[in-house]
């Protein structure tokens, strides 16, 4: 999260453009660096709202927050951020990802996206037999299975039992028990030549040979029906995280609770009321819809969708997260494809369908800045590369250096042999599914290909295009910021334990406890029930003799909760006089509420292990302050008076 932060606070600082800018532009200058009135202008006017210190939306004001960000630039690249493997891997990834956004070919993403939609609308029951050949088969093997799977589809096609030619011929692990079944499928389930496959096939026919990185296949489509629906559900959750305050085990709590349901008492009030997922407990524990497969736990989706009947609710069950009570509320229409637009295109430029698009984008990237190849390298390489590169041990520096011939060309710039042997060095762990130096030589140089073609077009589109410019620049700066604060101030704070103490100690003060309480809760939907506990404990009676005699297995007639109390938690009830002994009864929306205090415990400090989080997101204020104090006397920044005043006139401020 703190990343996150770090990054959207960059994006509110910098929009630094890599175009040319006049000298008489130069706002400031730190350590002679210039930093141009057009930076400062246009984050100011994009910020401006965003801005909640009233003294800081001034010219003056945002000076200090502008001056203060570039000096943190400057501090990281005099302490060379911009250079460690570990930045350099991560804002690799990130400008491959916003280049896509420019380099994507729209209209075959389109295609693609349809398609995937009117798939996703049907799931497919099918059968398939495998004959394998991988990467590293020899043309020779390739052949071979193909002939083999070609002589098995004209036998399924003769009338041959598919299932049984599934069981004496398929090389898939287990198919002599499974016979080659698949169940259910639909778009993104599978590898997209075989969902392919699958879809251009009709019920009860064999479809075409098709070859994916497995080998050879054929399916028999055994039925097609209409994908289901998305469903909304509640829920109560009883969370098993340790919770020192408690009193009651979560599988004894969850059985309260659906014996209350089955007592008539309503869901939704329940939820609000007693469960531990907070977030939807206040709209009474509902969840946003989902579909099959959309929830991290499994146990909790099987649950909620062998629910049918609206207001069905469930016997309480485990999942991952604790104890559930989870109730249907509504089965959806199937959502447009305008809603699930975003999403598909995310996942077909993401998933195997962006082979499709990578081969479109190099083609177009091609066309605009020119490719030619070079010398043919797929011998020279199978000869030249040492066995160690199969056990992903090969260096370059090990042997004797490669001609320096070109591989090819893309606009004007050469690719060399000594370049695809580098991008082999440092690229060759990715290559684990190759055995061969023919079939690794083959695949590496595709990639190496592609990466260079998108390469090229990044490196333009940085000069060519200033939204890119200016978005990169902002994530470029965004990392180098995260790894100083990182190293200066957040791993500082956490790890000076010593300093943290001083620091508490310090200001301890300023962390109070209010009055508290240490009280038991009892709560129940009936005035008599309430009513009965405020007796029972009047007579001196236990809350576990209390439970003993008002609830049984076959009726929960009230739920106590026990612990440590601010007397201003607004689980308490409104005018509750904090005195010992037991409380007046009280009606809370239907639920009657009595309470027993056992101790009124005074304000005080709080521990630092109370408050740790909080004293420790001062004390990183603290150091920063004091950091950004020596930043200041470390660089010498010049403000150039006369743009700052030209500034101040232009926003009237």
């Amino acid at each position: 999260m703190k990343k996150v932060f770090v990054l959207s606070v960059c994006l509110l600082m910098t929009s630094i453009s890599v175009f040319a800018q006049k000298k008489k532009d130069v706002l400031l200058t730190i350590n002679d660096k210039p930093v141009y009135a057009n930076e400062f202008r246009r984050v100011y006017k994009k910020n401006l709202d965003l801005v909640k210190d009233e003294r800081q939306k001034t010219v003056d004001g945002y000076m200090d927050l502008f001056v203060d960000y570039n000096l943190k630039i400057a501090e990281a690249y005099e302490n060379n951020l911009h250079k460690r493997p570990t930045y350099l891997q991560e804002f690799s990834r990130y400008e491959e990802q916003l280049s896509r956004n420019y380099i994507y070919d729209d209209a075959v993403v389109d295609e693609l996206v349809m398609e995937a939609y009117q798939r996703g609308l049907e799931e497919i029951e099918a059968r398939h037999i495998l004959i394998s050949a991988d990467y590293n088969s020899s043309p020779q093997d390739s052949l071979k299975a193909y002939n083999k799977i070609k002589e098995i589809r004209e036998k399924a096609l003769s009338g041959e039992d598919f299932e049984a030619l599934a069981r004496q011929y398929s090389t898939e692990p287990g198919a002599a028990d499974r016979a080659g079944y698949l169940g259910y499928f639909t778009a993104f389930s599978m590898v997209y030549p075989f969902e392919s496959a699958a879809y251009n096939t009709e019920v009860g026919e064999i479809s075409e040979i098709v070859r994916t990185q497995f080998g050879y296949h054929i399916l028999k489509v055994l039925n097609r029906r209409e994908k289901g629906s998305e469903i909304s559900v509640s829920h109560i959750l009883i969370s098993e995280k340790d919770n020192n305050t408690r009193t009651f085990s979560p599988e004894e709590r969850i059985n309260e609770i659906n014996q209350l349901l089955k007592q008539g008492e309503d869901f939704a009030k329940l939820a609000e009321q007693y469960s531990d997922d907070k977030n939807s407990a206040v709209r009474g524990g509902r969840l946003n819809r989902f579909s099959r497969g959309r929830l991290r736990s499994m146990v909790f989706e099987d649950k909620a969708f062998e629910l049918k009947e609206i207001g069905d609710v469930s016997e309480p069950f485990k999942s991952e997260f604790g104890w559930h009570l989870v109730k249907l509320e509504e089965i959806h229409a199937k959502p447009t494809f305008e809603e699930l637009k975003p999403n598909l295109e995310k996942r077909v430029k993401d998933g195997d369908r962006s082979k499709k698009v990578t081969s479109a984008i190099s083609n177009k990237i091609k066309e605009k800045y020119g490719f030619s190849k070079g010398e043919p390298y797929l011998e020279y390489f199978v000869d030249f590369l040492p066995d160690e590169v199969l056990q992903r041990r090969f260096r370059y520096d090990s042997v004797a250096p490669v001609a320096n011939k070109t591989l090819f060309t893309i606009g004007k710039k050469p690719y060399s042999f000594e370049d695809f042997t580098r991008f082999i060095e440092s690229k060759q762990r990715q290559f684990v599914n190759y055995n061969t130096k023919y079939s690794l030589v083959t695949a590496a140089y595709d990639e190496f290909e592609v990466n260079s073609l998108k390469a090229y077009y990044r490196s333009q589109l940085e000069l060519e295009n200033e939204d890119y410019a200016t978005t990169i620049s902002e994530y470029r700066n965004g990392l180098l910021i995260f790894d100083l604060m990182s190293e200066n101030i957040w791993r500082k704070a956490k790890e000076d334990s010593l300093g943290l103490e001083a620091f508490y100690q310090k200001t301890k003060e300023q962390y109070q406890w209010g009055e508290r309480i240490k009280a038991t809760i009892a709560g129940t939907t009936e005035k008599e029930n309430a009513l009965q506990v405020a007796e029972l404990w009047k007579e001196g009676k236990t809350d576990d003799e209390v439970k003993e005699l008002m609830n049984s297995e076959e009726k929960v007639s009230v739920i106590m909760t026990a612990g440590t109390i601010e007397v201003t938690n607004d689980k308490l009830p409104e005018g509750l006089p904090i005195k010992k002994g037991v409380s007046d009864l009280y009606n809370n929306s239907g639920t009657y509420v009595v309470i027993r205090i056992d101790e009124i415990v005074p304000p005080g400090i709080k521990e630092l292990d109370e408050v740790r989080g909080k004293v420790m997101s001062n004390y990183q204020i603290q150091l920063e302050n004091d950091w950004m104090e020596s930043l200041r006397k470390k660089f010498k920044v010049e403000i150039n008076k006369k743009t700052l005043k030209k500034l101040k006139k232009e926003f009237k401020s």
